[in-house]
């Protein structure tokens, strides 16, 4: 049993990724139930929603549940910066025939807060998991004291340094390949941002906390790759945005299963931080890291009612279609077979519970 399975009780050394707007609790007890650990994100839910879908996730799995949170710090109100970004937006407003809004707004990231700390010690999740660093201390350590096991991403050496001294149980090395927003915090610099495989020795070799491979692992093989050059454990996330308990919109999956899921780049476009994508109209045309875009996560609101009109439309032109850089694992199957395709001869463990 790995130092990893025996933390989180789980039988195989998988995490699902949690992935707010394409999954909620039913990946997530999917994942679960088949030995792995599921995750339900939770930035862009309400507490009510949290509680309700931790419920639903236990009525259905009796197995552990990570809850995911964001750490970011909320940007200072920008009413010109966020005006000057809508004007870029004005000629695609009058080509989808839409009015453009005065006051545009888009779905809501919170930072991890008292409320959600307070929830987290209702609900006693097994595992709690932060993107962009971590919370306060008196947060964190509210977390610590309910029980759950601490993990959080980092995207180079000296993000996982930090995380370790500041008490995780676990590290997330994601790399560069992972889809979806970068994890990074203790820099703004792309250029530190490296593959997996060169991230991961790195930070085996600096921390002493188990540590998690993501990005680009996508079956059997690339999670074996990983558990042989010293993982503790993987993290996977684009193969499962196909599977029927996902909640991946139409277009998305369609793009995903596109000729053009080949070529994703990182952008600031939709959220105001890089997150890893399928290059669609909005990336080609503004270009896919633009100066301009205001702080997370207020870029979204400029572009979310022509996302939506375009999505009515059957068109992904301006969603954000999340994608790592390896979907070839990506299957229209239940997340019970695909957990199994990508454990594959590895030995459970014996579960306790």
């Amino acid at each position: 049993m790995s130092a990893l399975q025996s933390l989180f009780n789980i039988q195989f050394p998988l995490i699902q990724a949690p992935m707010a707007g394409v999954q909620g609790w039913e990946l997530a007890a999917a994942v679960s139930s088949a030995g792995a650990l599921g995750s339900i994100p939770c930035a862009m839910l309400t507490p009510d929603a949290v509680r309700d879908a931790v419920t639903h996730f236990r009525a259905r799995a009796d197995r552990p549940v990570n809850l995911n949170f964001f750490c970011h710090q909320p940007p200072e109100p920008d009413p010109e910066g966020q005006q000057r970004w809508l004007e870029q937006f004005m000629h695609w407003y009058a080509e989808l025939g839409l009015e453009v809004p005065s006051a545009p707004a888009g779905p809501g990231r919170l930072p991890f807060n008292k409320v959600m700390a307070d929830l987290v010690t209702e609900l006693a999740p097994e595992v709690v998991s932060f993107h962009f660093g971590l919370p306060e201390p008196s947060l964190l350590e509210q977390v610590r004291s309910s029980g759950a096991s601490i993990i959080s991403s980092a995207t180079t050496a000296e993000e996982a340094c930090w995380l370790a001294q500041n008490g995780v149980d676990a590290i997330i090395a994601q790399g560069l390949e992972a889809g979806g927003h970068r994890g990074m915090f203790l820099s703004e610099e792309i250029s530190t941002q490296v593959g997996t495989f060169a991230l991961l020795p790195q930070i085996k070799a600096a921390v002493k906390v188990p540590v998690i491979a993501a990005g680009g692992i996508a079956d059997a093989a690339g999670v074996q790759a990983a558990l042989a050059l010293g993982a503790d454990g993987v993290q996977v996330g684009t193969a499962y945005l196909l599977c029927p308990e996902a909640n991946t919109s139409a277009v998305h999956r369609a793009a995903l299963q596109s000729q053009g899921a080949s070529q994703t780049v990182l952008t600031n476009l939709f959220s105001g931080r890089p997150a890893r994508g399928i290059v669609n109209r909005m990336i080609r045309e503004l270009g896919p890291i633009n100066p301009s875009a205001p702080s997370f996560p207020l870029a979204t609101a400029a572009s979310a009612p022509l996302r939506a009109q375009a999505e009515r439309l059957g068109s992904g032109d301006f969603s954000p279609l999340w994608a790592g850089q390896n979907v070839t694992g990506c299957r229209s199957i239940p997340a019970a077979e695909l957990t199994q395709a990508l454990v594959g001869d590895l030995t459970p463990s014996v579960s306790s519970s």
